[in-house]
Order: C-alpha cells, then structure tokens, then sequence
C-alpha cells in the first residue's frame, strides 16, 4: 500500500514522471476545483490545506470536508448526488495532483511504474476514503452541539495520538463543519472547559477527560 512513510517520495516522483497528471499551484483562497458530475477527477494535495464547501441560496456556507496535504478527493467520491454547487478552495497556498478516474486501470503508454503503482493501490485509496466519509457522518448525527463537539475532539485526539491537538479551523469554520450555530458552539465550548472536559488556548485543546 502506498499511504505509508514513503508516500511523499511517491508522489514526487510520480508528479515528476507520468505523463498523465497535472500538477497545479493554487494561492490562498483560490478555488481548486469544483465538482461537476461525470467528470470523474481525482486530486491528491501535495501541500497545504483546503475545504471542500457548499454554498446554498442564501449564501450561507457549510464545511462538507477539510483536507491536510496527502489527501485525496474529487468528483468519483460525489458522483450521485452532488453538482457544482459543490467546491474546493484553498485556506493555504496549495499544490495539487489532478487525474482522471477513467485512467486509473489502464495501462500508461510511457509503461510508468508509478502509474502501475497508483492503480495497484487505488482500492486502498477509496477505502480510506469511505472510512473518512463515515467518520463525517458519524459526528454530523450526533444530536447535540456539546457531542458534536466531543465526537470531533476524540476524532482529532486519535488522529494525533495525543490529548492535545489544534482544530484545523477558525471557530468560524468549525461551526460550519460541525452544521452548528456559532454563538452555540462557544456556548457549549465554554461550558466543557468549565466543567473541566477541555482545557482550550486559542485553537489548542487538551481534553481532561
């Protein structure tokens, strides 16, 4: 599998050397890309952070997923039920991979190994995907603020191995991931520090429990 220590090499070197992927740039802010159905693009960030974001009617925006360097995403996750109203954009300055899905199971005419690798590879890809999509679902169906907020933490606690993480979000931000009131949130994290649930510094959080 791919997605161990060396997967930074791999990339380079198969950003470097298949013919068939893009390597883009993106600044700040900047939309990556936005899903259209049936385009059947997949992207792996190579650095930065981004934020696959849906705007509705009022313009009213909600957080669907956030994406840290090595993670892979595009149209084929979103086939079904998604449009364009769906987007990426970048919170750092960001560098993308851009590849077909349809490419993925066919031979590279240049006989590139690391396109052999990738498509060798590609069912772990989406499987550890599909992990993470659950993984949103779960915390979205939690009743509550406060076990939103609790679901998250001990997600980010696993993640880092460690009872102290950063949020990768702006309080802001987080409420739209978490599809919470803002003001309720800071409500409810107050209360969890209070109780002595949560120790917080700015966006640094110890849980204490």
């Amino acid at each position: 599998m791919i997605y161990n220590s060396t997967i930074e090499e791999f990339l380079k070197n198969f950003s470097c050397t298949c013919k068939s992927v893009q390597k883009k740039l993106f600044k700040k802010n900047q939309t990556i890309t936005t899903y259209i159905q049936k385009r059947n693009q997949i992207c792996i960030l190579m650095d930065g952070e981004a934020d696959l974001v849906r705007y509705d009617l009022n313009g009213d925006k909600s957080i669907i997923e956030h994406f840290t360097k090595n993670d892979i995403f595009g149209e084929a996750f979103y086939i079904v039920t998604t449009n364009n109203e769906l987007s990426v954009e970048a919170k750092k300055n960001c560098e993308v991979l851009f590849f077909n899905y349809d490419n993925i199971n066919q031979k590279c005419r240049n006989n590139c190994k690391f396109h052999q690798t990738l498509s060798e590879n590609f069912s772990n890809l989406v499987l550890n995907k599909v992990m993470d999509l659950n993984t949103r679902v779960e915390i979205l169906t939690k009743r509550s603020t406060r076990e939103k907020l609790r679901g998250y933490f001990n997600l980010l606690s696993t993640r880092n191995l460690s009872k102290t993480f950063s949020i990768p979000f702006s309080l802001t931000d987080l409420a739209d991931y978490l599809s919470v009131d803002r003001s309720a949130m800071m409500r409810e994290l107050k209360t969890l520090k209070d109780e002595g649930f949560i120790k917080k510094n700015g966006n640094r959080i110890t849980l204490l429990y």
